[in-house]
């Protein structure tokens, strides 16, 4: 979540609210191509297109679902040349990144210097244009190529995936290959044991609680909002607490509190944002108030990737860690 544009980077791009209507119906027909998004803008091309322009983490899942792009906006690399979580299976050398100087803009002579036929990223109902991508931004890039919109929240984390596995159809990905069939089930696997880890922490009376932080702020998240936390408390029934205030004028996606008053909600695990504008667990125990949480206190801390690719494969390893953590925290 993160000035205002850096808390929707820091904790509003953990989830956000559009319901969605990606067609299952689109796709190569008659020589043309369609495909009706999740804003209910069809888009119409000659073909089907092959040179997509994606945001990181939709880049990620379609490729996951066998679609290969060749550029990408938003997060890609760290400063010390490492994948970021955003980009998933992303290979940097593969793509060319776009992403231009300030938030949710691109370099639009790069961009299309690619040639894109079709742009792709995720849509959140409370902020106008796409994920990363302004309004302002999109109006220039839509001459060059139409855009399609992804729900990525307000629904559960399957039918999330479900869209991004629909919309790599309509592409031309072999969403039926034996891989994909082999990361579903390592996703339906990790979700049991994340299943199983929720029933023994209600049965020991144990609550996770998930935070993010800047040096001027403390979030409690609320789960509701985010596709993956919503997932994990209504389906899998791990404990994650909702935070009673959430900030409405951020879009509910969060409690804003003081430093002063990181006291104010307690849990017996910490689920903590690992984006780099969020602060590390480290860097939040230089605050006494923080420091002295039982769970701070005793290190109980497990990663939260607040952004990944919406996909098995992605998630299967997200939720295999996940399970780790917090199975490493009853030991």
């Amino acid at each position: 979540m993160r000035g205002a544009r850096a808390v929707v980077g820091l904790v509003v791009a953990v989830g956000l609210v559009a319901a969605g209507c990606g067609s299952a119906e689109s796709g190569q027909r008659n020589g043309s191509w369609s495909y009706t998004d999740d804003r209910g803008v069809t888009v119409t091309a000659p073909e089907r297109p092959q040179r997509i322009v994606a945001q990181v983490s939709a880049a990620g899942a379609l490729k996951d679902f066998g679609v290969q792009v060749v550029g990408t906006f938003g997060p890609l690399v760290t400063g010390s040349g490492a994948v970021e979580a955003e980009a998933g299976s992303i290979d940097p050398k593969t793509v060319t990144d776009v992403t231009g100087p300030a938030y949710g803009e691109v370099r639009i002579e790069q961009f299309a210097g690619l040639r894109p036929q079709l742009v792709v990223s995720g849509k959140y109902a409370e902020f106008a244009g796409l994920w990363h991508l302004t309004e302002e931004q999109e109006k220039a890039v839509k001459p060059i190529a139409p855009t399609v919109g992804v729900a990525q929240s307000g629904i559960a984390l399957p039918e999330s995936i479900r869209k991004y596995k629909e919309l790599a159809r309509a592409l031309g990905g072999d969403v039926d290959s034996a891989r994909v069939k082999a990361d579903e089930q390592k996703f339906a696997a990790a979700a049991q044991r994340l299943r199983d880890l929720g029933s023994r922490l209600k049965a020991a009376g144990k609550t996770i609680l998930a935070v993010g932080g800047t040096p001027d702020e403390y979030f409690v998240v609320v789960p509701a909002r985010n596709p993956d936390l919503d997932y994990y408390v209504k389906e899998l029934g791990l404990p994650i607490t909702t935070p009673k205030n959430p900030d409405t004028a951020g879009g509910g996606y969060f409690e804003r509190l003081s430093w002063e008053n990181a006291s104010a909600y307690q849990g017996d695990i910490l689920m903590w944002d690992t984006r780099r504008a969020s602060l590390s667990p480290e860097q939040m125990k230089r605050n006494p108030v923080f420091a002295a949480l039982p769970a701070a206190a005793a290190n109980r801390f497990v990663g939260w990737d607040a952004v990944a690719p919406m996909s098995y494969a992605s998630y299967a390893n997200i939720m295999t860690r996940v399970a780790d953590q917090i199975d490493a925290t009853l030991k």
